[in-house]
């Protein structure tokens, strides 16, 4: 079965808001990396997903310049998809899934940032689609919401992902697996 790593909204226009300096990580660039050298070697697709807001007059907004994956990111190679999606997941508002299925894809490594929107609910739907999702814990991030920290909001997603919409893993882990 192939496999693609899909890297969700690891973007500048986060970087803009002022929330980021309470990110749970600030470094996510390094973790999501790794899974996508991993995901080169072994020959997976990448997917890359960004979100945007056209009109808005805000950091999502394409016209704000931030709509960009992280500057320390590794960048799209030829070939590899950029997606831009108005919508929480990264299928309802894209042709992720056409794409996944001609290139015969059966499971997704999901990563990015907004552990418990974003990528949740990426993972969510996947796992509705058919797909075997993992959920790649340690290349996720988030922002502290109300009275939750961004630890709190994590556990909570894991707990409701694991073993029912996706697998749990570490970027270590994965790149331990064998192909």
């Amino acid at each position: 079965m192939r496999r693609a790593l899909i890297v969700i909204d690891v973007q500048e226009s986060f970087r803009a808001r002022p929330s980021w300096e309470q990110i749970a990580n600030p470094g996510i660039a390094e973790p999501v990396n790794r899974l996508v050298r991993s995901a080169r070697d072994n020959g997976d697709l990448v997917v890359w997903v960004l979100h945007t807001e056209p009109g808005s007059g805000g950091v999502f907004d394409p016209r704000s310049g931030h709509v960009r994956l992280l500057e320390e990111l590794q960048q799209p190679l030829p070939g590899e998809p950029v997606l831009h999606k108005a919508s929480h997941n990264a299928f309802t508002t894209t042709d992720l899934q056409r794409r996944l299925t001609e290139a015969g894809v059966g499971e997704l490594w999901v990563c990015g940032i907004r552990t418990e929107q974003c990528v949740e609910t990426t993972a969510r739907i996947g796992g509705d689609l058919g797909y075997e999702v993992v959920f790649v814990a340690d290349a996720t991030t988030t922002n502290p919401i109300g009275d939750l920290s961004a630890e709190a909001i994590t556990e909570r997603t894991l707990a409701v992902l694991r073993d029912r919409f996706a697998r749990i893993a570490t970027v270590d882990e994965l790149a331990a697996s064998p192909v």
